[in-house]
């Protein structure tokens, strides 16, 4: 027996080389070369992926960070969806804290020694800030 209607939900995780409405052109193209009857196709995007250039703001995170925990930190974009997405249209921006197996859990906990370094890399970069701005 085969339905009269079906429906399918999906979830595109996209980088900056497509935008939400290069993925709408693609999906219909293949939706009109692979489907011969009548279909719908609503799409709902909740931000553009982006990339933030590294300037004053990572080189400052870096050397605080290096102070800190005696090695350079890892410049990643493995942490996941973040609120960064809807903020980097306004300023620079750089994410920073920590991260662990609970995080977004109920139980969510993390080091007291992690905690206190970084603690201390805020401390330090807000400084380095503040001595850049009053010259």
């Amino acid at each position: 027996m085969t339905p009269a209607q079906a429906e399918a939900r999906f979830d595109i995780r996209f980088n900056d080389c497509h935008t939400r409405a290069s993925l709408e052109s693609r999906l219909r193209r293949l939706a009109a070369g692979q489907l011969h009857e009548a279909y719908e196709l609503e799409l709902r995007c909740s931000a553009e992926p982006f990339v933030c250039a590294p300037g004053r703001w990572h080189e400052a995170i870096a050397r605080a960070a290096c102070e800190v925990v005696g090695r350079p930190p890892e410049f990643s974009t493995s942490g996941g969806t973040s609120d960064a997405r809807f903020i980097h249209p306004y300023c620079p921006l750089v994410e920073l804290g920590l991260v662990g197996a609970s995080m977004h859990h109920a139980d969510e906990h993390v080091s007291l020694a992690d905690l206190g370094s970084l603690t201390a890399i805020y401390t330090l970069m807000l400084t380095g800030f503040a001595r850049v701005a009053a010259h």
